[in-house]
């Protein structure tokens, strides 16, 4: 609470400074006016600062408080405690994409703010290059999930950074799917295994659940941008939009980027492994004791399943 209250209160001074300028906050008379304010400057804790990049700033303090990007990213891992089926609503399409969509839709504001955009961009390559590294080293199932998002929200802010709102857009409606996947095959077996989360506590699960192994190999690839899962239409291109950027801060992205995405894929296999094809490493009786799901928590799994592979190949162009 107290994190997010640090981003509403960048937001909130965000909205208030469009109201000042603009005298409205409606989208359309706000964008229709923006190339007007593009030389105006305001003074702002002493200094002449240009009024978009201020407004711009402000209200991505905003996106950073919401989309969990680095300095304001604590409460996301934290927020686990909670059940599994909320962290994979919150995560996949309601809450935590807020922010980037926010700078999508915000994008005429942006783009008459060079220096915001510079912001952006390199916010976004380290987050998502600081998750993924964090992601590499933690033992709870849910916490290593956690990070992988965090660490795609900051591809999807850095594309916004470079420009490429729609890709950005594009990948946050694709990383809707596969990471629903994986929250709710994560659910699926901390139920098998009596509510344990400690991946050390685990191993052996491929033989007594086999569909939920699949569903989490399926969710795990194209997390990792595996070639024609709907993953990789989304996430090379944030990297080729990057890199084609010809900016100092896109080739930074770039290259931290493309290390985050190698190291996605390493603690994408380091948990299928300690959690399915490891030997048994948790108490005799939770790992003979582990049975597949009903059907009402399986059948979910089957359909984003179909999403994860099919969804970026449809909406690619």
């Amino acid at each position: 609470m107290l994190v997010n209250r640090v981003g509403d209160f960048g937001l909130a001074l965000g909205v208030m400074a469009v109201y000042v300028q603009f005298g409205s906050v409606d989208y359309a008379t706000v964008f229709a006016l923006a190339p007007s304010a593009q030389g105006e400057s305001f003074l702002f804790l002493g200094l002449q600062v240009p009024a978009l990049t201020r407004i711009c700033l402000l209200l991505f303090v905003g996106a950073v408080g919401k989309s969990a990007q680095l300095g304001l990213h604590t409460w996301l891992p934290d927020a686990m405690e909670g059940p599994t089926p909320v962290s994979a609503r919150i995560h996949a399409a309601t809450m935590v994409t807020a922010g980037v969509f926010l700078i999508a839709r915000c994008s005429p504001l942006f783009e008459y703010a060079p220096t915001a955009l510079t912001v952006v961009t390199i916010m976004g390559a380290m987050t998502a290059f600081m998750a993924a590294t964090t992601g590499l080293l933690q033992n709870d199932l849910k916490r290593v999930i956690a990070y992988s998002t965090c660490s795609q929200l900051g591809y999807m802010v850095f594309a916004c950074g470079v420009s490429a709102y729609s890709v950005g857009v594009f990948h946050l409606a694709n990383h809707a799917f596969f990471k629903a996947l994986l929250f709710l095959t994560a659910g699926a077996v901390i139920h098998a295994v009596n509510n344990e989360q400690d991946m050390r506590r685990m191993g052996g699960l491929v033989r007594v659940l086999p569909f939920t192994y699949a569903m989490m190999f399926i969710g795990s690839l194209s997390l990792m941008g595996f070639p024609f899962l709907t993953g990789f239409y989304s996430k090379d291109v944030i990297l080729e939009m990057a890199y084609s950027s010809y900016s100092v801060a896109g080739h930074f992205a770039h290259a931290l980027g493309t290390i985050a995405a190698f190291f996605t894929a390493f603690y994408s296999m380091r948990l299928l492994y300690l959690t399915f094809l490891s030997e048994p490493m948790g108490y005799r009786p939770v790992i003979e004791g582990a049975h597949e799901s009903p059907l009402n928590m399986t059948l979910p799994l089957g359909l984003l399943s179909i999403g994860s592979i099919f969804v970026g190949y449809v909406s690619r162009d």
